[in-house]
């Protein structure tokens, strides 16, 4: 039974976080993706097998190389369950504007 991570698991990583980052612009080996890190390429390889595993990557193997892409869709679910808190945050924010609005104009009035 393969075993199937939670996608904000994998990336509360920020090493994965990194990684996913490089593959926004363009498809990358595991050798490539490695090659931005300071660590050993096996510690980057589990990092790279947890994303593919969380399907947050994809992998498509060209010749004697596998390149890794971000899928997008897996990216889309993050954002919409962020979206929720986002939404909480502007909303707060706006009250708070709408306060310090509220002083000021209490302030000018003086």
């Amino acid at each position: 039974m393969k075993l199937r991570r939670d996608i904000f698991q994998a990336i509360a990583d920020p090493t994965r976080r990194s990684i996913l980052v490089l593959l926004t612009s363009q498809t990358l080996t595991a050798g490539a993706i490695a090659n931005n890190f300071n660590v050993a390429r096996p510690t980057i390889s589990k990092h790279i097998q947890i994303l593919n595993e969380c399907e947050l990557i994809e992998s498509n193997q060209q010749g004697r190389e596998i390149y890794y892409q971000i899928k997008i869709e897996k990216m889309i679910e993050i954002d919409t369950w962020l979206e929720q808190f986002r939404k909480i945050w502007e909303d707060r924010f706006n009250q708070l504007d709408q306060i310090l609005i509220n002083i000021k104009s209490k302030e000018n009035e003086k």
